[in-house]
């Protein structure tokens, strides 16, 4: 039988019209994916997707706009095309993230610099306050305690910690307030 015959059974799920056009076309779509896309595994790959495709899409075919090989030839050259270009896409996208990696934006360098100066001054501020201010401060914004927890870890009364706590607030403001 001919891949015309072939494929218009294979279209009403015919596995062994399926199997013997297997066995027809295989060599040559292989063959043309090979000159396309060139790398060995890749092309059986693609191979064998398109193999697939004909499988699942049969009924497509249309005896009277051509030959079922150069269909199936078409439905291989295809695909092999959109393998290629995915693959340069893939080397682009790579090239460009590696190149940003090792080329940061002016504005993230600017941003890490501003951070690392915003923090020293958040140091120096915490540096001005009294031992308990810092402590309930430190506990509660660097530690993520509740006041009720920086209160239990100080040994302190709950309502002194949180006026200690609004007092250094209230200092880091202030002292803060030429930077922010």
């Amino acid at each position: 039988m001919e891949a015309d015959e072939l494929l218009l059974l294979v279209a009403r799920g015919d596995q062994k019209a399926f199997e013997d056009l297997y066995g027809l076309v295989s060599g040559p779509v292989f063959g043309l994916v090979r000159r396309v896309v060139r790398d060995p595994a890749q092309s059986e790959e693609v191979a064998q997707e398109v193999l697939l495709e004909l499988w699942r899409s049969a009924a497509k075919f249309d005896p009277g706009r051509g030959s079922a090989m150069s269909w199936i030839l078409t439905l291989a050259h295809r695909r092999a095309v959109d393998r290629v270009r995915s693959a340069r896409a893939a080397g682009e996208r790579e090239q460009r993230e590696a190149w940003r990696a090792h080329h940061p934006a002016f504005d993230q360098v600017t941003e890490e610099v501003e951070a690392g100066l915003e923090r020293e001054w958040v140091r120096v501020c915490l540096d001005r306050l009294t031992d308990l201010q810092r402590q309930s401060v430190t506990l509660a914004y660097y530690e993520g305690y509740t006041y009720r927890e920086v209160a239990e870890r100080l040994s302190l009364p709950l309502g002194t910690v949180k006026t200690r706590m609004r007092d250094g607030l209230t200092r880091m403001r202030e002292c803060l307030g030429g930077v922010a």
